[in-house]
């Protein structure tokens, strides 16, 4: 059916149809704008999902750079610690090892002692065995001569003398022993062990001179003081072993340090007395000077140290009696006065003032009637006599004025001094 044929419905004839541009063009306009819409929200979609995929992305790289570093920092603990395990075994191994040097080295010492006295007691005991005999020997080759001297028909029982005199030097000797091991006087029993020995001896260079020769006589006589002699030799270094006492070489030793260090020690109190004098002689000079410094710099607090000085008694000018002098004259205490504060307030002015870029006191110069001000106008005003200069022709700032009146006293104070 086209535009210009009819259609009946149920006989009635139906009218033309017509269309409309404008719904036409409004309907073009709606299914554009959807169809814009429509692409505009699937760009939106595949923008949102490839961000969400950037991003996706870049939490999985940011998570992976973190896992990398977090197994990195494992890693890195993981080796600090076995680092640390494997300094602490060394240290272990160290210690174990110089433990067991330190034991090895004291069971040798140990050993070694051990065997130095097992040499010694051996020697000892030998030389004691020795002694022991020889006294045996000595006594058997005196006793015949003694016992001849003693021998008397009608008086058998005198021929025990000898015995008695011989087995009386070794049983005192043995009480010497004993005493010396009790660490009791030992040195009675042995002085009786020699006036035994003695009178044995004795007899026997008087039987045996006038009984058989004189080399009987005198090889019985020595035999008589040789046995008794030798065993208290023995006996004699064990004393002197247990009492620590030291041998002839080791005392001039000794004595040879003891010597040294005395020279040693002058040489020392000498030095300290040499250092002692230097000090004092440099503590005087510089006291000199110092004192010479202040009565040439501060004349009028110095005359007034000098008077306070001797009204309290000192004989010099001491430190409190020169704090207290400046503080009477000065008002202050040393290096400190009136015009050091007055030249410390303008240097702060001046310093505070260059550092927040203005004047000083609201000026930056002097100002003169001839010198043109920043603000007012030029005012000349000449002199009554041209030429010269009268007061209050030229006015300074208030600042410059204090430095001007500082120096001038300063100028003043040093030409009073010279």
């Amino acid at each position: 059916m086209t535009a210009t044929s009819f259609e009946k419905v149920n006989g009635t004839p139906l009218a033309e149809p017509r269309f409309d541009p404008r719904a036409l063009a409004e309907a073009e306009a709606i299914r554009t704008r959807a169809a814009a819409d429509a692409e505009a929200a699937r760009i939106k979609a595949e923008g949102e999902a490839e961000a969400e995929r950037i991003k996706a992305a870049e939490e999985a790289r940011k998570q992976r750079i973190a896992n990398d570093k977090a197994e990195a920092r494992a890693r890195e603990e993981q080796a600090a610690r076995e680092a640390r395990i494997a300094k602490l075994n060394r240290e272990r191994e160290e210690q174990e090892r110089a433990a067991r040097e330190a034991e090895e080295k004291a069971a040798a010492q140990e050993q070694a002692e051990a065997a130095k006295a097992a040499e010694v007691a051996a020697a000892e005991e030998q030389w004691r065995q020795y002694a022991l005999r020889f006294y045996v020997v000595c006594s058997i080759v005196a006793l015949p001569v003694q016992i001849a001297a003693f021998y008397n028909p009608n008086a058998l029982w005198l021929m025990a003398a000898p015995i008695m005199l011989e087995g009386g030097a070794w049983v005192v000797l043995k009480g010497a022993r004993a005493a010396a091991t009790d660490r009791r006087p030992h040195w009675h029993y042995r002085l009786i062990a020699w006036c035994l020995a003695f009178i044995a001896a004795s007899i026997n260079l008087w039987h045996g001179l006038h009984a058989f020769d004189p080399a009987t006589a005198i090889s019985t006589a020595f035999a008589s003081i040789a046995g008794p002699g030798v065993y208290d030799l023995h006996e004699h270094g064990q004393i002197r072993k247990r009492d620590g006492a030291l041998t002839r070489k080791q005392r001039k030793a000794q004595a040879k340090a003891e010597r040294a260090e005395a020279a040693r020690k002058a040489a020392e109190e000498k030095r300290r007395a040499a250092e002692k004098e230097a000090a004092e002689c440099a503590a005087a000079e510089a006291a000199e000077k110092l004192a010479q410094a202040r009565a040439k710099e501060f004349p009028k607090v110095w005359q007034h140290a000098l008077r306070l000085a001797a009204a309290l008694g000192e004989t010099t000018v001491t430190e409190a009696v020169w704090r207290r002098a400046h503080r009477d004259v000065e008002g202050a205490d040393p290096a400190e006065s009136a015009e050091i504060i007055r030249l410390r307030n303008a240097a702060e002015a001046r310093v505070e003032a260059a550092r927040q870029k203005r004047p000083v006191n609201g000026s930056t110069q002097q100002v003169a009637s001839q010198v043109p001000g920043a603000k007012k106008p030029r005012v000349y005003n000449p002199p009554a006599r041209r030429g010269r200069r009268t007061k209050g022709d030229v006015k300074y700032a208030p600042a410059a004025r204090r430095q001007a009146a500082i120096t001038a006293k300063q100028t003043a104070a040093k030409k009073g001094s010279q």
